[in-house]
């Protein structure tokens, strides 16, 4: 377990290396349920007891997993007292979206703007385009 917390600054450049990795760690169901309950928790986070009793995980079961997603860049943990926090990496995952839009989609199915009033970015993916259909020859 990590008993500091870790700062970590992201450029919003990610490789494919980073993405790979932490597509990866969410690819396994517990670190992706684990995962979403931490966003659920937002940036308070929570205690791996916590985590563990809402999700059904054994202690040292939930310690691998949290291990792999910090790995990943996904989770940060920070210690409070006796007790070690957990988070979703917002600012990691935010980026992994980015680079998901930019890299992988053209700019009539999503974009990314920033709200500089609201101090975030705002990923607009329109469902105008319905998927088009072979037309069957007669």
């Amino acid at each position: 377990m990590l008993d500091k917390l870790l700062l970590v600054h992201y450029s919003g450049h990610m490789d494919i290396n980073e993405a790979i990795t932490a597509f990866d760690a969410l690819s396994q169901e517990t670190r992706l349920r684990v995962f979403r309950l931490l966003v659920e928790h937002g940036r308070d986070g929570a205690p791996a007891g916590v985590l563990g009793g809402t999700l059904g995980i054994p202690h040292n079961t939930l310690s691998f997993h949290l291990s792999q997603m910090s790995h990943a860049g996904l989770v940060l943990s920070r210690r409070e007292g006796r007790s070690i926090i957990y988070t979703a990496n917002f600012e990691f995952f935010t980026d992994l979206i980015r680079y998901m839009v930019k890299d992988c989609c053209r700019m009539e199915f999503a974009s990314i703007r920033e709200d500089k009033k609201r101090g975030c970015s705002v990923i607009e993916m329109p469902s105008c385009c319905p998927p088009q259909t072979k037309e069957k020859p007669s």
